[in-house]
Order: structure tokens, then sequence, then C-alpha cells
């Protein structure tokens, strides 16, 4: 017999969401030791890109979920360059999949930096993203309508994402995603050991999305991304959501030292992150920009 269920909510949406990421979670985490990996592409700098069993498991697991749950809804994945077409009668809605996200951490064998992250569009709007951790098992969600977003342990516990108002950016330390020479002027001086605005820096490869977690945890004060030609979809689009929800603006780095604000193009195809982008918290922004004003003039 066929029931009527009613319509959909961001209630919903989020919890299938989060269970989807779970179920990703353990299909990666049972190839751990198992999987075999082979070179797929090659990058702009030369260097090899690679996908594993465990990419392609995960991603089954993806899809295979969306289409039972959200037959309407388009998916662009990354494995395969996989898009199938949103055939939603009112509204442009897609997923961004990122099966595995820190494939060469996961090659290598770490206990940190690999992730699985999936993100809910309609009509050009981030409605909602979850950010899985493989090896914590943790997951890091904001549902479609939800004005917060949360850190979900491997048990089920939650815990609304918020920043401590009592630490300054001094106190914290800058996020990079490459080795601090290839910065530009602005991102040394925010470091600088005498008159940097921040307390130090480091650098983190593997997953983005889990690096981004560091900095909506409360671990690093902010991030610094670009340039990229083309940030992907599933890449950028779970990062964009987040960091909506709890307060987090992207500041673009200029070649004037200065900074100006910058909002993500929502694309299935991604989009060009043409110059350095600061991450930072709306309410560190004064800050920010007294530190510049002192030592920039």
């Amino acid at each position: 017999m066929d029931v009527d269920y009613g319509e959909l909510n961001g209630h919903s949406v989020g919890t299938l969401m989060k269970e989807a990421v779970r179920r990703a979670i353990v299909a990666i985490r049972g190839q751990r030791f198992t999987f075999e990996a082979t070179a797929k592409s090659i990058r702009a700098d030369g260097g090899l890109d690679f996908v594993t069993t465990a990419d392609r498991a995960a991603q089954a697991v993806f899809v295979e979920l969306l289409r039972e749950w959200f037959p309407t809804f388009g998916i662009v994945a990354e494995e395969d360059a996989l898009a199938v077409p949103c055939t939603h009668p009112v509204h442009d809605l897609w997923f961004t999949v990122d099966p595995l996200d820190g494939t060469k951490a996961f090659i290598r064998r770490q206990s940190h930096g690999i992730g699985t992250m999936i993100a809910l569009v309609c009509d050009g709007v981030v409605q909602g993203a979850c950010v899985g951790d493989v090896m914590t098992q943790e997951v890091y969600a904001t549902r479609p309508g939800a004005g917060t977003a949360h850190r979900i342990s491997e048990f089920g516990f939650a815990e609304r994402l918020v920043i401590d108002p009592d630490r300054p950016l001094t106190a914290q330390w800058l996020l990079l995603r490459d080795r601090i020479h290839r910065y530009s002027e602005l991102v040394h001086a925010l470091v600088d050991e005498d008159e940097g605005l921040f307390a130090s820096v480091e650098t983190s490869a593997g997953s983005i999305g889990i690096a981004m977690a560091r900095l909506w945890k409360g671990e690093v004060g902010a991030v610094v991304l670009g340039p990229i030609p083309l940030a992907t979809p599933w890449d950028i689009y779970p990062i964009v959501a987040i960091c909506d929800r709890m307060g987090f603006v992207f500041r673009a780095i200029n070649p004037d030292l200065t900074l100006s604000p910058w909002t993500p193009p929502i694309a299935k195809g991604g989009c060009p992150i043409p110059q350095e982008v600061l991450i930072v918290h709306q309410s560190r922004l004064a800050e920010l920009e007294a530190w510049m004003a002192r030592t920039l003039g």
C-alpha cells in the first residue's frame, strides 16, 4: 500500500545527511588496512592524485542512500566526476559528495586529517552540510533551516559549536594549508614574531574539512585558503555552510595589504579562489582591523 508520509523538513533532511556520513565513515574504516590505491590524474603541479577502493566504497554508500531517500535531488560527487541531474519540479536541489577527503593521508595510514563530506544546495544557496572525521568518528553538521552548527560525538552526543569570546586572536594561532614562504606579505605580517597579530602559525595538510573543524572547535583563530584555480564543490561548499552558521566570514587578501569581503559563488562546477582568503569570526573583525591600522598604517 502506498502511503503519503508528507513533506520533508530541515530536521529530517539533516538527520539523513548525518546518517549517510556515518555509514560512509564505517565503509572507509573497514578498509583502513586492506585498501588498494591507483593514480587517477596528474595535478597542475605535476603531482599525482589517487583514488582508493575506500573512496569508491564510500561514494557508493552515499549515492545509494541519496538516490533512495531523495530521488529527485541531483548529486555532484568527486569520483568519476559523477553528476546526477536534479528532477525536482520546483527547486534546483543537489548534493555535493566528497567520499574520502584526504586520500593521501588515508594512504599514509595517518591517524588524523581524513574526512568525508556532504552538502546540500538549493537554488544557489548552501542549505546544510556534514563533515565527518573518519578517525574520531565525530560529525560537524548544520541542517537546512538551522541557525547553528553542532559537533556530534561517535556516541551521538551533540554540543553547539561556538567560539570562546574571551580568547582574542592574539592568544590564538593562524592555520595555513601550505608552507609559509608561499604566502603573501600580509600573511607573513600577521604571524610576525614581534608585531604579528597571531600568537603563532602552523600548517595542516590532509582533509580540508577536518582542517576547518579546528577553526570551528576553537583550536585555531583563523585559516587562510587559496589561491585555488578551481575549488571543487565537494570541498568548498560544506565549509561555506558551517562557517556561515557559526558567523565566520571570508576576507580576500589584496595585493595592497587590504582586506575585502569575499563570497564564494555557488555552482555545480565549483568556484575559483583567485587570491588568498582569510576566514575569521565576524566578532574578531574589530581586533583584526585595529591591528592592521596600527601595524600597516
